[in-house]
């Protein structure tokens, strides 16, 4: 699946609202507030679980959801659709809750996982306690579609309850497909992102059998290091980013604020191997997003790596992106700040641009000690870099998955 370029103003896909609940913060001005600041959600995992397991650290979300959802949600859900509602609910209020026929109101949500953590909870009441003690809310915890089928429910959208499964670039996949819809006129509005709530044991033991995962232990707001010379792996976190997508003849109908455009988007598949990435490709889905939203190279103002902190995923996606846009362009991964929300890393990356391009500001790479030498970047270091006079007004997210799933977004600010 590829964008279709925008063909006609009134079909372009603004962004009327955003929301998030991550490590960092319960909101979208809680979350930039730590950026700026360059502040880590990282913390020690002091669960009895993790006691035993090699990688000892996580981002979790810390604020607490009871304050956000009432007890009936909170009982029926997965944390999964749990952090999903909380996003998509500020996402709407700062959008305004828009009065939209529900027929022409889609819902797009992203996820690795879905509900796991409840399919281990609930197996392992199954082998202790026994069928009876299983929750009858289960199978829908457990749901992949779970969070925006909730959301879509919450929300009163009937125009399509979507569900990419894309491994980490599911939340960026979801925009694109939300955008898709807005441009082809299929609908006004769409809630757009994703989400992931993975912390577990056997998450945590998957990825470091594979060597995926930083081992610093010992100092956990410093283990994710993108691009830093020192690198040993990324940060398991959790958490949701959500975006209001709508049609630039609805939202300037009902005089909505724009927050932003999304511009074009590319989805591609390296169709090379279920955990390596193409690094062509790479270039590729980069190439093919600004396609898809009609600009050129030189009018990016920056670039929002994907960036996990692996030490061959950043060095692959730096000459990636070397290549598409040269060695000047400002380049930044937050994952040092979030960790690696995996289906809500995206998603999370496109809030960061809207906010980047509606403030002049853009939060670093943190952790950086020495810059890996193979990075031949304009790495963003400072807390807040002020982005010059007279910037290029867009940014590009990178997203990529296991399976070889890559994703790229062009973000402008109107």
């Amino acid at each position: 699946m590829n964008a279709v370029p925008k063909d006609a103003e009134q079909q372009r896909a603004l962004i009327t609202g955003a929301g998030t609940i991550n490590p960092l913060g319960a909101t979208v001005a809680e979350t930039w507030s730590g950026l700026t600041a360059g502040k880590s959600g990282i913390t020690a995992l002091d669960a009895e679980w993790a006691a035993q397991l090699p990688v000892r650290m996580a981002g979790q979300v810390t604020a607490d959801l009871s304050e956000h959802l009432s007890t009936r949600e909170l009982k029926r859900m997965d944390r999964c659709g749990q952090l999903a509602l909380v996003a998509a609910r500020e996402a709407w209020a700062q959008a305004g809750s828009p009065d939209v026929d529900p027929e022409r109101f889609a819902v797009v949500i992203g996820s690795a996982y879905g509900g796991l953590g409840s399919t281990l909870e609930q197996d392992r009441i199954l082998g202790e306690s026994g069928p009876r003690k299983v929750s009858p809310h289960t199978l829908t915890r457990l749901m992949v579609n779970g969070p925006a089928a909730w959301v879509s429910i919450d929300l009163g959208a009937r125009g399509g309850a979507r569900t990419p499964v894309s491994a980490c670039a599911s939340g960026a996949e979801a925009i694109v497909q939300g955008a898709e819809m807005i441009r082809s006129g299929a609908a006004d509005v769409v809630i757009a992102g994703g989400v992931d709530a993975s912390v577990n044991d056997l998450v945590i033991t998957g990825f470091s059998q594979i060597r995926a995962l930083s081992t610093r232990n010992d100092e956990p707001q410093r283990a994710s290091r993108p691009f830093d010379a020192g690198r040993d792996g990324f940060v398991l976190s959790e958490g949701a980013a959500m975006v209001v997508l709508e049609s630039e003849a609805h939202a300037r109908a009902r005089g909505a604020a724009v927050l932003g455009a999304v511009a074009g988007g590319a989805v591609t598949s390296d169709a090379h191997d279920i955990v390596a990435a193409d690094p062509a490709m790479q270039v590729r889905v980069m190439q093919k997003s600004l396609a898809a939203s009609g600009m050129q190279a030189s009018e990016i103002g920056f670039v929002h790596a994907h960036a996990t902190s692996t030490p061959v995923g950043d060095r692959l996606e730096a000459q990636g992106i070397n290549a598409v846009f040269g060695a000047d362009v400002p380049v930044t991964s937050t994952k040092g700040h979030t960790g690696h929300l995996l289906g809500g890393a995206g998603a999370l990356a496109a809030v960061v641009v809207v906010q980047a391009l509606q403030t002049g500001q853009l939060p670093g790479t943190v952790n950086i000690d020495a810059l890996d030498p193979e990075v031949n970047l304009n790495i963003v270091t400072e807390n807040a870099h002020t982005l010059a006079p007279g910037f290029a007004p867009a940014g590009l997210v990178n997203a990529f998955g296991f399976g070889g799933h890559s994703v790229a977004l062009v973000i402008t600010g109107s």
